[in-house]
């Protein structure tokens, strides 16, 4: 059963809109924040979609997720029929996502390029995690991940990352199989101190969402970089130039 949500609740994620019409509703999550039901007793991204319902109870649905510490755009499907078409659209890889994220020690080799390392879910009690897998082995997933060097400083580096397709947790395993996990992602082996100080939460933020729209035509959504990213990029002399969202 969906978490009753306050004013405050309601206010919260009617401010963190980015995008909306008829169709679809766009926000730019906050990291901390669960899109769906998880563990903690707190409201998720989809409870706060209460905030939208219309007069007969039917609320937004989300067509994706983003893990509870990353950042950036989500996309919620304001009808059945624009949320069947986003499912359809996701499913036929149609959806392209933008990543930007900060991995250490540095730079993968080469700077720029393609992992296509196939990864299977492993449980312990509870806790799920990914790991990357043989070809051929029965629990594989096909897992393909486009990425860039953005900029480059004295101890990290802003990856843009482009995941072809969706596995849980895709990004962070690709870029720990590289030897270059994600800054702040302690599950897989990431750097939790940069340039003197302590790394505030995973370094990863869904930049855009270029996607076709229910109604016709494309659209590309983005979402700006948030204060605890920015921090961390300048106290590493990373670049801000560089974060223009590639077309």
């Amino acid at each position: 059963m969906s978490r009753v949500i306050t004013p405050d609740d309601a206010a919260f994620i009617r401010g963190r809109v980015v995008f909306e019409d008829a169709a679809i509703l766009a926000f730019d999550k906050p990291a901390g924040l669960s899109s769906q039901g998880g563990r903690i007793a707190a409201a998720t991204l989809d409870d706060l979609l209460a905030a939208f319902a219309k007069p007969n109870g039917k609320r937004p649905r989300l067509v994706h997720r983003l893990d509870r510490d990353t950042s950036g755009v989500i996309l919620a499907a304001k009808t059945q029929p624009a949320a069947a078409f986003l499912g359809r659209a996701l499913m036929g890889r149609r959806v392209k996502k933008t990543y930007l994220a900060v991995v250490a020690p540095g730079p993968p080799a080469p700077r720029d390029g393609r992992i296509e390392a196939p990864l299977r879910r492993v449980a312990i009690g509870r806790e799920a995690h990914m790991e990357t897998c043989a070809a051929d082995h029965p629990d594989a997933e096909s897992a393909v991940t486009g990425y860039r060097t953005l900029a480059v400083g004295d101890e990290a580096a802003l990856m843009e990352l482009r995941p072809h397709t969706g596995r849980m947790h895709q990004l962070r395993v690709h870029m720990a199989s590289l030897g270059r996990p994600i800054a702040g992602d302690s599950r897989y082996g990431g750097a939790l101190m940069l340039g003197g100080a302590a790394v505030p939460r995973l370094m990863l933020h869904a930049r855009s969402l270029s996607f076709p729209h229910p109604e016709g035509g494309e659209r590309t959504i983005e979402a700006p970089v948030p204060d605890d990213l920015s921090g961390v990029l300048a106290r590493l002399g990373l670049a801000a130039s560089e974060l223009a969202v590639a077309g």
